[in-house]
């Protein structure tokens, strides 16, 4: 299942939140591969202890985002966190491609 994502950037880096409900930090996988981002997770029903499924009709859900990232993202700064069902992962802009202020010089 696709999970909904939202991609927002601002002049330092981009920011994806990933809505993955039920899912759980031993249960999530967040890889960067050269210039791929990879999002999987999996949201599992848990039965109360001592209980047994003897009809299911509610399954766990399997999530799977892939990206493809610009070359102006610095992949070795990545930050990520997960809550309340919602990834946020920061990617930086390299720091040569961040706009920056020129100082002007007045003669």
């Amino acid at each position: 299942m696709r999970p909904r994502v939202e991609v927002l950037e601002n002049a330092d880096g981009i920011t994806l939140l990933a809505d993955l409900p039920g899912v759980n930090n031993e249960r999530l996988n967040l890889q960067v591969d050269k210039d791929n981002l990879l999002i999987e997770g999996r949201a599992e029903i848990t039965k109360p202890e001592g209980m047994q499924a003897v009809h299911a009709e509610v399954r766990g859900k399997y999530y799977r985002r892939a990206f493809s990232l610009s070359g102006e993202l610095d992949t070795d700064h990545i930050r990520a966190a997960l809550k309340d069902g919602v990834l946020s992962v920061h990617i930086p802009k390299r720091a040569e491609v961040r706009p920056r202020r020129i100082e002007v010089r007045i003669d």
